[in-house]
């Protein structure tokens, strides 16, 4: 098979399309033609040598995919082959086939395009895992998403809608925050010319958000707390501002709120099984009912990663990039 392999480190340009020995589903997993993938910053990150793959996982980039069952590992039931799926990796994406644990198996929701459904398992298992079932959003509370016009921004956007509750987000640009309005936002936070804190109070009646979604890390750690509410939650799910910042404990303390931090990449395959199975219940009915959507930038061939790399780094696009095999 082909797949985007990283000889060396670096820029865009270190991503290449090159032949490799085909994947073998061991026990408990099945084999995926892959149709396509979408590009996460993790994949980013892993191209420039500061992310490396789990052990045992593929050594190319791709956290998700699209395509059709090839072959069934040993032990791998209820599904066969043929089956339409998209799956939650490790790794391995960015290729022609890729060898998947059954558990992280999701069927393409009634109605979705196979190409589209590559951009559903990252944004949907990191928002339901992170927003629902660690913070435990409710109807009527408020969630702050921060990158709201990403890939995750836009999924956060519309199941915390769909959940009852009310969104305020922040993004660089009136285009994007356009976006976001259309996917159901209710506050709209340009934060290169406003203040997050101050624009949550305002909209808030002074109490803050019940929960905050932040990719930014360090840079926005000691800001978040200030903006949460009492009993606020904040998921830190990326660290795009940086990896180490000052917090003030007694903020935290006297608001008696929570801070968690996860990633899925690294985690045990039966809590990203349980993960999955719980966006399969939750989740993938709002997909197939319409009232959830992937939110798709372009599609660009998988020769041509580094072409979706620059796009995605330049950070213009809204929503997910996908990588098509031609």
């Amino acid at each position: 098979m082909y797949a985007i392999t990283i000889p060396e480190p670096g820029g865009p340009e270190a991503l290449v399309w090159t032949e490799v020995p085909d994947p073998v589903p061991a026990e408990g997993e099945v084999l995926v033609d892959v149709v396509a993938s979408a590009v996460n910053r993790a994949d980013i990150l892993q191209r420039q040598g500061f992310y490396n793959p789990p052990p045992g996982a593929p050594p190319y980039p791709g956290l998700e995919c699209s395509g059709r069952i090839s072959a069934l590992g040993p032990g791998v039931s209820g599904w066969a082959v043929g089956d339409e799926v998209c799956a939650l990796l490790a790794g391995g994406g960015y290729a022609e086939k890729v060898a998947v644990p059954a558990g992280q198996l999701l069927p393409v929701p009634e109605g979705l395009d196979l190409r589209h459904a590559a951009a559903l398992p990252e944004v949907t298992c990191t928002v339901w895992s992170n927003v629902f079932m660690i913070a435990h959003l409710r109807p009527g509370e408020t969630l702050l998403v921060h990158g709201g016009s990403s890939g995750i921004g836009t999924m956060a956007i519309q199941l915390a809608k769909a959940a009852g509750a009310k969104v305020a987000v922040t993004a660089g640009t009136k285009q994007k925050l356009e976006r976001c309005a259309e996917l159901g936002a209710d506050v709209l936070i340009n934060y290169r010319e406003q203040d997050f804190v101050e624009e949550i109070r305002e909209n808030t009646a002074g109490s803050g958000a019940d929960v905050i979604l932040d990719n930014m890390g360090a840079k926005y750690l000691d800001r978040n707390v200030e903006a949460l509410a009492v009993n606020g939650r904040l998921a830190i799910i990326g660290l795009q501002g940086g990896t180490k910042g000052e917090l003030n404990l007694n903020t935290l303390l006297r608001k008696q709120a929570a801070i968690t931090a996860t990633s899925l990449r690294s985690r045990p395959l039966s809590e990203k099984a349980a993960i999955v199975a719980a966006v399969r219940e939750h989740v993938w009915p709002l997909v197939a009912s319409g009232h959830v959507r992937p939110i798709i930038d372009r599609e660009i061939p998988m020769s041509e990663a580094a072409t979706a790399h620059r796009v995605v780094e330049e950070s213009g696009h809204i929503g997910k990039v996908l990588l098509v095999v031609e």
